[in-house]
């Protein structure tokens, strides 16, 4: 495989990927177990780490560079955040180093509004990884998932964001809530209903009054269980949009069937977008690394 120059670890709270990464950055193994921070045995972090990358460490001069909730005070160790606006500069000032020179945690960030604190960790190499990919230095991004970002880029620097806990929301009504008896919360996405859910949020009623009349729709059968889903969904979104009311073009980064539904939304309001996927990850550690 040739000499690797950065293994690149993303160390999430459900699982666990890898990747090498030789000098320019591409890609030559990658790897992924569902050890995230809530599943390692024993809690030895230590141990877990070796036996998924001690063969990809060997070379002498190997560097480590971990991203995610590894880095959180459930993790490995804590890494403090580093403070908006920040760029991978101000990262590589604040890495934690588990080994010094061999293994560290890349910190999250952190941003004040109005007297409350806004937290990430990871998704701040995916926006890194993202300017690295687009060649652009300035923009908004949006990072599905489930508390999602919208982060304000500029001078490829992150000068703010906001986090909507849209995804746990909607899995809390799903399953915890009485919508949980009519929606079916795994079904495909209906794209009609889902654009209604947006419109209708959009008409700023609000959440809670919107989210029952997912119920009372489907109490007089004008909402089945499958498009109850999408269409609860396209509320949630379509709150966060109300919120941001975004009117340049919106980078999106995570996993296809979240992204797509965003990508959607965007377009019924007529917002141009752009997709990126696991690769943004990969490519902010390496930007990162190449400043260690």
């Amino acid at each position: 495989m040739g000499r690797a120059r950065l293994v690149a670890v993303d160390w999430g709270t459900t699982s666990l990927r890898g990747a090498l990464l030789d000098d320019a950055g591409k890609v030559l193994a990658e790897k992924s177990a569902p050890l995230g921070i809530l599943n390692v045995p024993g809690g030895d972090f230590a141990s877990t780490f070796a036996a998924q990358f001690s063969e990809w460490m060997r070379d002498a001069g190997s560097l480590c560079l971990i991203s995610g909730m590894a880095g959180s005070r459930q993790g490995w160790q804590e890494a403090p955040y580093a403070p908006c606006p920040a760029g991978p500069d101000e990262l590589v000032k604040r890495l934690h180093w588990i080994e010094p020179g061999r293994i560290a945690i890349v910190p999250g960030l952190s941003v004040e509004q109005g007297g409350v604190p806004d937290v990430m960790r990871g998704e701040e190499v995916q926006i890194f990884g993202a300017l690295r990919l687009t060649g652009l230095t300035d923009g908004l991004f949006v990072l599905p998932g489930t508390h999602n970002k919208w982060v304000t880029v500029q001078a490829g620097r992150v000068t703010g964001f906001r986090t909507y806990m849209t995804g746990e929301v909607y899995g809390l009504l799903t399953q915890h809530s009485i919508l949980s008896r009519t929606t079916e919360a795994d079904a495909p996405l209906d794209e009609a209903a889902f654009l209604d859910g947006v419109r209708r949020a959009g008409e700023g009623e609000g959440l809670l009054h919107n989210a029952f009349g997912a119920r009372a729709l489907a109490l007089f059968e004008r909402l089945a269980p499958a498009p109850s889903a999408s269409y609860l969904s396209g509320l949630l979104i379509g709150e966060e949009l109300r919120t941001q009311s975004p009117g340049r073009e919106v980078v999106l980064i995570g996993a296809p069937a979240l992204t797509a539904r965003y990508a959607l939304a965007l377009k019924q309001a007529g917002v141009a977008t752009r997709t990126l996927g696991a690769e943004a990850t990969w490519a902010g550690l390496a930007a990162v690394g190449e400043k260690v």
